[in-house]
């Protein structure tokens, strides 16, 4: 057994986990652990900008910015933590800036800025100019330049470890993790005194998905299995622009640059939808929109499939402001969207939902009433008051990115606020990081006995295996199951079909095989491991789905198309125990006082 010491151990690499080990680094020891490449992590892929209130090419506020996201998350997010990442936004902007993100420009030079999906100026009125973008692949400059900052700052990269295990001491303290390193096939224990998760979402637990191969909850999974609840799993963000059958983004920049959704009669069907900011509204509400023209035929030729046309936009525009769009539908499409539109059709994206944190990125791993009940209540005056609780936190543990819920996305993520999410959050976490060392000590907790017992016997009964089905079976029909019954649209006996489907995919995901029994580089066997996380997830999504019985941002049910306020307003919290059985509790979401913040206040959600 081998066993690595350090300080802080970041697991991702991606924007949050690189934001995280840059800050700790001020002053700590840190490492990061990445199943890949730091390059090859999905914050890569996010094209269409990063925002904040510059007010660069017209007016903005922070607040302005914090009633939209308020607002797109169909007020499930909590307010104090979105008021923080708006207001600390543009700071974080002037940051990557200086740090050498390489942002597009305005004539005379300022960061250019763009419209995108649910963001307005002065609380509805119009759409605003908020998107910071460098072309159509910001998130691959910003990786780039925080791996640079990382290395800069002489972070240890650990690549290729794809950890399994959290561990937790008897003193219930975080004592490290246990990685399986990809290219010697060695498990090894990872000793330290925080330890941040940020491995990013999991797309691939649905067939079409945006999300890059690696992206199978390895993190949710984890953090469940040592006893932590996943918070609002139901709450998955499906975007509206995937391309047909493929499932590759088109970024929601395309729409802010002037695209516009087309049916198969020509007509621009978001103006009757959302007569004011039209394709410009926020996700959940255009791929319901998408799937509303299919069901009524009006999809391209009568197939599930609608328009998105850039035919009006000069071929410059396209060139310069949508390079690697022009380009992906070039290769995989054959087509121009200079020429002609592009076909296009709801894909899974983004968790709203994940492991719950304050806005320091601490985890915790339930939640005491101090007063009131469970969901949030109005007072006397039909104000919206949030009982008062207390959190139990895990010590040493803290989470950041997809993976955890914040929440600042509450039931829809409004576009261009994830890489926002990544970086303000990840910068808290790194010096709360410090924060925590420097008041309670640099000693490394104990760790547990056989810290390793629990990955090894994982993986042996995988290897030990000679009969069973495949990987690659038992993940297709679980990524077919959740998108017939766990997708956009969702009634009591979808998700009734779904639990039922989930407890046999399971059973099934236990007993498979693998072809490859060595030890170097043995993808086989990470595939049946990730399939089990995948299970994880997609269970954890059923079950807080199946509950919630209303309609609220990306958690639409047929059965319950109202939002219920006096029922529902409140988190989800759901955990697995090792003996196979679940439970939901709930917490309040956390509303900030009508008096400061009239416009926070819960009402119907419109555009």
């Amino acid at each position: 057994m081998a066993i690595f010491e350090h300080e802080v151990v970041v697991v991702g690499a991606g924007g949050a986990g690189l934001m995280a080990a840059r800050y700790a680094s001020e002053g700590a020891d840190v490492a990061v652990l990445s199943k890949l490449h730091p390059l090859r992590s999905h914050t890569g892929a996010a094209q269409g900008g990063i925002c904040a209130a510059l007010g660069n090419e017209e007016e903005d506020h922070w607040i302005w910015h914090a009633f939209d996201t308020v607002k797109g998350s169909d007020y499930l997010g909590d307010q104090d933590a979105i008021v923080i990442m708006c207001q600390d936004a543009p700071r974080t902007i002037i940051e990557l800036e200086h740090d050498g993100v390489p942002f597009s420009r305005t004539p005379d030079g300022k960061i250019a800025q763009r419209p995108f999906g649910g963001h307005t100026r002065n609380f509805g009125e119009a759409p605003v100019r908020r998107a910071c973008y460098a072309a159509d692949r910001t998130g691959h400059v910003i990786l780039h330049t925080l791996y640079e900052q990382c290395l800069k700052r002489k972070v240890r990269f650990y690549n290729e470890f794809q950890v399994l295990d959290l561990l937790i001491n008897p003193d219930g303290e975080v004592a490290g993790v246990v990685a399986y390193e990809i290219r010697t096939g060695e498990i090894h224990t990872f000793r330290a005194r925080a330890v941040v998760l940020a491995t990013g979402g999991y797309g691939r637990v649905y067939k079409t998905t945006s999300n890059a191969h690696a992206n199978t909850g390895d993190g949710f999974a984890i953090a469940l299995r040592a006893g932590i609840p996943l918070e609002d799993m139901e709450f998955v963000q499906f975007h509206p622009t995937g391309m047909y059958r493929l499932g590759i983004l088109i970024t929601e920049g395309a729409r802010g640059e002037g695209g516009v959704l087309r049916n198969r009669l020509g007509e621009r069907f978001m103006e009757r939808y959302a007569p004011t900011v039209k394709d410009l509204a926020p996700r959940d509400v255009i791929s319901r929109c998408i799937y509303q023209e299919i069901r009524e035929g009006r999809g391209i030729d009568g197939k599930d499939y609608v328009y998105l046309d850039l035919t009006h936009l000069s071929l410059k525009q396209i060139e310069t402001k949508l390079p690697e769009i022009a380009t992906f539908s070039k290769i995989y499409l054959g087509i121009d969207p200079s020429r002609e539109p592009i076909p296009v059709a709801p894909t899974c994206h983004y968790a709203m939902g994940g492991i719950p944190t304050d806005p320091d990125g601490r985890v915790y791993r339930a939640v005491r009433l101090l007063e009131g009940r469970d969901g949030n209540y109005q007072d006397e005056q039909g104000r919206w008051v949030t009982p008062r609780f207390e959190l139990e936190y895990v010590p040493g543990l803290y989470a950041a990115g997809e993976v955890a819920c914040v929440s600042v996305h509450g039931a829809n993520r409004l576009g261009t606020n994830s890489l926002l999410d990544l970086v303000v959050f990840g910068r808290r976490v790194g010096k709360a990081i410090v924060q925590q060392l420097e008041r309670e000590g640099r000693r490394l907790p104990a760790l547990p006995d056989d810290p390793e017992r629990r990955a090894r016997q994982t993986l042996e009964a995988i290897l030990s295996r000679s009969e069973g089905e495949s990987v690659a079976q038992v993940r297709a029909d679980l990524q077919q199951m959740m998108m017939d019954n766990v997708s956009v649209f969702r009634t009591a006996e979808t998700l009734q079909q779904a639990r039922q489907a989930i407890a046999e995919i399971r059973n099934r995901a236990e007993r498979v095989r693998i072809d490859d029994h060595g030890r170097q580089f043995n993808t086989d066997l990470m595939e049946a491991w990730e399939l089990l996380s995948l299970v994880d997830v997609a269970e954890s999504i059923i079950h807080s789905a199946e509950a919630r019985t209303e309609s609220r941002g990306a958690h639409s049910r047929e059965d319950y198309p109202k939002r219920d306020d006096a029922r529902w307003l409140k988190h989800t919290l759901f955990y697995r125990y090792p003996d196979g059985s679940v439970e939901l509790r709930y917490r309040p979401v956390t509303i900030l006082p009508a008096e400061q913040y009239p416009f926070f206040q819960p009402k119907e959600r419109k555009y």
